[in-house]
């Protein structure tokens, strides 16, 4: 899978990936961000865009590609 590289932040492969699998298995977005905070991660949205963040310091990693909204 590639990098999403949006305004120099990037989020990994490995990431991405988790955040995919768990998206197919939630049946709603909130269950997903539920699911993801169970791994470290949040989502929060930031002038229009959603970027995906680290639990709990809140560093942000990047912008969720638009596939996943």
């Amino acid at each position: 899978m590639a990098h999403a590289d949006i305004g120099g932040a990037v989020i990994d492969a490995p990431v991405l990936d988790l955040l995919k699998r768990e998206r197919t298995k939630a049946l709603s977005a909130r269950e997903w961000k539920f699911r993801l905070a169970g791994y470290g991660y949040g989502i929060k949205d930031v002038a229009g865009a959603q970027v995906v963040t680290k639990l709990p310091q809140g560093t942000e990693l990047g912008v969720l590609p638009t596939q996943f909204h």
